[in-house]
């Protein structure tokens, strides 16, 4: 038997891993030169700048990336709660660029190099 609610139909479930590859971001001009990629994958520790959106603009360190929710957040975007005390906004990876990448990941920086090399 099918359901015929169309919120239940669009329910994605995909695995962890395919969700972890999605999460990707556009890096900026000169890490794109650098590197010979146009999008990497956005980590805990990346700087980024809020190219689209409302909080375009911002720049900042990613402080969560949430990969059941296919968001990230950015330390300093955040929304003023009534009580007077800040939330952190997530925001999708495909609307912020990566300034700087966090390289104290060897095999992540083995992969970024081997890819400089092999364009």
């Amino acid at each position: 038997m099918t359901t015929t609610k169309p919120k239940a139909q669009r329910k994605s479930y995909s695995e962890h891993s395919a969700r972890v590859s999605s999460m990707r971001a556009p890096l900026s001009t000169d890490l794109r030169s650098q590197y010979s990629l146009r999008t990497v994958q956005v980590r805990k520790g990346d700087s980024v700048s809020v190219v689209r959106g409302d909080y375009k603009g911002h720049e900042g360190k990613v402080t969560g990336v949430f990969t059941s929710k296919m968001r990230i957040t950015v330390d300093g975007v955040n929304m003023p709660k009534m009580d007077g005390t800040n939330k952190p906004v997530m925001l999708l990876p495909s609307k912020v660029m990566v300034t700087k990448l966090d390289l104290s990941d060897k095999v992540r920086k083995e992969s970024l190099e081997g890819s400089k090399k092999s364009k």
